[in-house]
């Protein structure tokens, strides 16, 4: 109606403001283009190359309909709105409604950004551009129980660069934990950090995860997807990073707090790191890798906590995940003796009540099924002759984590 008064006082045509329309969207990317109203809800991006919609004016926005939009196009504010997306069907399927779900905390998902592009200089693992890591898939280490391999001079060097990069890249994104600063800000950063040191964000389009780190706030076990929530004090916030570079994965999470946070909280975050001590403490040749556990369960357990079963650390090298499996629980059945030479790592999560654990609709986050909080922290390890090196140690120019603040 105020179109249609414009024109009657002879200031423009209705059809001519929809051709202006038409062609700023134009200006921004060919693939904008009408479409039905039945595709408003859902589509799908591209991958970490610039293919598909992760590119600037491609797919992602290409194929959505603002439901107030009488000519079927996306107007200039309806357009930037609609590159950030709800992920589903671990990012596969995206939508610009949240899903229903039983949500078991305050935790909600919101809005995921498009996929980050890798310059193609940069040396990057099979799945970067359909999501499948087929290598890892059809592995012999991944194939054949129990068989774990031991690593050669060189590839032990490899590996050390490559988790070098990766405590680099975790300093500088855990310095931007703030209140008021968004995961996915958080998120570029890693991604940027990741492209200036030469190494491809491991999580980026791993199974089609849609970001560069795994953020994962409050009762969000692990694999959080960075998206526009700003985090608000009292938030405890972890931030796992993985590196891949020159052909060798470096992986490394913490939990760090955000603002003032509760003592309780505080003491979970301590506990955790105490875990993670604890188990790399007994790290030597010849120890059976599901003897990990047990300082783990024991020293939780004595804090109040309780220890997640549903995910485990793993072997690491030129593939992202591989044997041994590493269960943070006592009383597993893992296969496998720890040998000189052979990578890791462990990472337990610690949960405030329950260990049982809920996946939302995205396909990854991972969330305690009583909506308590949870902490986790993760090293990358090697065994030598007299016990173990930590690849991905802390350094002193590392965040300093609350207690050491105090």
């Amino acid at each position: 109606d105020h179109l249609r008064e414009r024109e009657t006082l002879g200031e423009v045509t209705v059809e001519a403001l929809v051709q202006q329309d038409i062609s700023r969207i134009h200006a921004l990317g060919p693939s904008i283009a009408t479409t039905s109203k039945a595709k408003a809800d859902t589509g799908t991006r591209g991958d970490a190359s610039g293919g598909g919609g992760g590119g600037k004016g491609g797919g992602a926005a290409a194929g959505f309909v603002g439901s107030n939009n009488r000519y079927g196009i996306l107007l200039m504010d309806e357009l930037l709105e609609s590159e950030w997306l709800y992920c589903l069907k671990e990012g596969r399927k995206w939508s610009l409604k949240r899903p229903k779900f039983y949500w078991t905390g305050k935790m909600r998902p919101h809005r995921v950004s498009p996929m980050l592009e890798v310059p193609q200089h940069i040396k990057r693992p099979d799945y970067s551009e359909d999501g499948f890591p087929e290598s890892e898939v059809e592995a012999d280490e991944n194939t054949k129980p129990g068989q774990v391999p031991v690593k050669t001079k060189e590839e032990i060097e490899g590996m050390r660069e490559a988790c070098k990069v990766g405590r680099k890249v975790l300093d500088t994104a855990t310095r931007m934990v703030r209140v008021g600063v968004t995961t996915d800000e958080i998120d570029r950063v890693v991604h940027e950090t990741c492209v200036e040191l030469g190494a491809y964000p491991s999580p980026l389009n791993y199974y089609n995860f849609p970001k560069s780190v795994c953020a994962s706030v409050n009762e969000v076990v692990c694999h959080g997807i960075p998206d526009r929530r700003e985090l608000e004090d009292g938030d405890i916030v972890n931030l796992d990073v993985t590196c891949y570079y020159n052909g060798f994965h470096g992986d490394l999470n913490e939990t760090h707090c955000v603002g003032k946070v509760h003592e309780k909280h505080k003491n979970l975050i301590k506990t955790t790191y105490e875990c993670l001590e604890k188990a790399i403490a007994i790290v030597r040749p010849g120890v059976k890798f599901r003897e990990l556990g047990t300082p783990i369960t024991r020293h939780a357990h004595a804090n109040g906590f309780s220890v997640v079963k549903d995910y485990c650390g793993h072997g690491i090298g030129d593939l992202f995940h591989c044997a041994p499996t590493i269960p943070h629980y006592e009383r597993n059945k893992a296969k496998g003796v720890m040998e000189a030479g052979m990578t890791f790592t462990i990472e337990p999560m610690i949960n405030e009540g329950s260990h049982h654990c809920v996946t939302w609709p995205d396909g990854w986050t991972a969330v305690t099924r009583d909506g308590r909080r949870s902490a986790q922290f993760e090293n990358t390890l090697l065994v030598t002759e007299t016990g173990c090196e930590i690849l991905t140690a802390r350094t002193p120019t590392s965040t300093p984590l609350w207690w050491e603040k105090d």
